[in-house]
């Protein structure tokens, strides 16, 4: 399958019913993504204790969000997630937020979610959501995007704005080696859940054809 010339196909937030009225359409659309951006903050505060650092829910909640959202919609959804944080309301992890999060080493991280949605939505748009395994692979590339992002932007934080000496090694093992595992497990729910959503709605239109 194509990854540059495959056409746009329906992510799952397309199968709801749009106005024809255009303002009404973009009032859905505003509705969506506000609704993204609160289910991203709802999975932020979820901790599963793992070794060696514990799940949180915020990655995956990105990826499914993109996914069910599509690109801009779902980039749309982590962009007022952010700035709903930044303006002070405790949806980051740990029902925590302001702007002096932007001076935190994991803030790089928040910053790269937004293109890990737009990410995690491009591949359901050319329909790589609708099979498992596609989807691991789809979602595992957009997991990787946040450390893309976070990596650089904690080395910076931690050496020029906080005076340290961190190596790249030591950087590594802060932001990057202990959540390898977590991202793949977040990865394989991912590539569970939405798959089986397509599934339901194929089952949904079965029963109404038959």
């Amino acid at each position: 399958m194509s990854l540059s010339t495959t056409a746009r196909r329906p992510v799952l937030a397309d199968l709801i019913v749009r106005p024809t009225d255009r303002a009404r359409a973009l009032a859905l659309d505003a509705a969506l993504v506000v609704a993204g951006a609160t289910f991203v903050a709802a999975l932020a505060q979820v901790e599963v204790p793992l070794w060696p650092v514990p799940i949180t829910g915020q990655t995956l909640a990105v990826v499914v969000v993109g996914a069910a959202l599509g690109a801009r919609r779902g980039a749309a959804a982590l962009v007022t997630y952010l700035l709903a944080g930044l303006a002070g309301l405790p949806v980051f992890a740990g029902f925590t937020g302001t702007i002096a999060a932007v001076a935190k080493p994991s803030f790089g991280f928040v910053l790269g979610f937004i293109v890990a949605a737009f990410v995690a939505g491009w591949f359901a748009e050319r329909a790589w959501d609708r099979k498992p395994l596609l989807a691991f692979v789809g979602f595992v590339a957009a997991s990787a995007i946040p450390f893309v992002f976070g990596i650089p932007y904690m080395a910076f934080i931690l050496n020029v704005v906080g005076g340290g000496s961190f190596g790249i090694s030591e950087i590594l093992a802060f932001g990057l080696w202990p959540f390898v595992v977590g991202g793949l497990i977040k990865a394989a729910i991912a590539a569970v859940l939405i798959p089986a959503a397509w599934a339901g709605v194929r089952a949904v239109d079965r029963s109404k054809n038959a």
